[in-house]
């Protein structure tokens, strides 16, 4: 495994152009730029508040790279932002919709019709209604073979995977470990950790992050 590179890259990394806001990477990583512009932030001054590195900012902005949910999570609290605006609009569940929930109770029927995300490699299908009192985001991940990997990422609450179908690389601490089918992992996520496809086939994942990222 390739060690990861410990040197910050300089401001002008974000000097490339903006992303094709036709692709799903592109649509993420053209609202992170203009978010941020509109702020008045620096790259810099994004990798500070949101703890990712300024080259994978620079890199996810141009739409090189993707960014996965719990990363973005980090990047709209610090624009101020939820995660659903950086997605297209109509694929957000509305604020009606989480008001007319009970706070300590929801329930999914299998023909509801499922919100989904993409970012990049991955679709993030939502796996539950929202409820605003609840800490867990389920969500089935279906992770397209190739592109780049992202930064390994430490942020707080729990993250859980468990592979339906196709392999995964979960790297945990710099570790990296094969996921097969049936095979799960469950770690605090303040240990700096990232998952990778690297075969030529889809793979599904069952993933529960804590906290709500919606």
């Amino acid at each position: 495994m390739r060690p990861m590179n410990s040197q910050p890259p300089s401001e002008q990394a974000g000097s490339g152009g903006a992303a094709d806001e036709h692709t799903p990477a592109g649509v993420v990583g053209g609202r992170i730029r203009r978010f941020r512009k509109e702020r008045g932030l620096t790259l810099r001054g994004l990798a500070s508040r949101s703890g990712l590195s300024i080259g994978f900012l620079s890199q996810v902005e141009r739409g090189i790279s993707s960014i996965g949910l719990t990363a973005l999570g980090s990047v709209a609290k610090a624009l101020d932002r939820s995660v659903a605006d950086f997605f297209d609009a109509g694929t957000a569940a509305s604020d009606s919709t989480v008001s007319s929930l009970p706070h300590h109770f929801t329930l999914t029927r299998a023909e509801t019709a499922a919100t989904q995300y993409v970012s990049g490699q991955q679709t993030y299908c939502m796996l539950s209604d929202r409820g605003p009192d609840l800490v867990l985001e389920p969500m089935l991940v279906h992770i397209a073979p190739g592109g780049r990997r992202e930064n390994a990422y430490g942020h707080r609450g729990e993250e859980f995977a468990y592979v339906i179908s196709g392999e995964l690389l979960y790297e945990v601490e710099g570790v990296e470990h094969r996921l097969f089918p049936g095979d799960s992992v469950h770690l605090r996520s303040s240990v700096p950790h990232r998952l990778y496809n690297d075969t030529d086939a889809v793979t599904t994942v069952v993933s529960v992050v804590t906290p709500r990222l919606f």
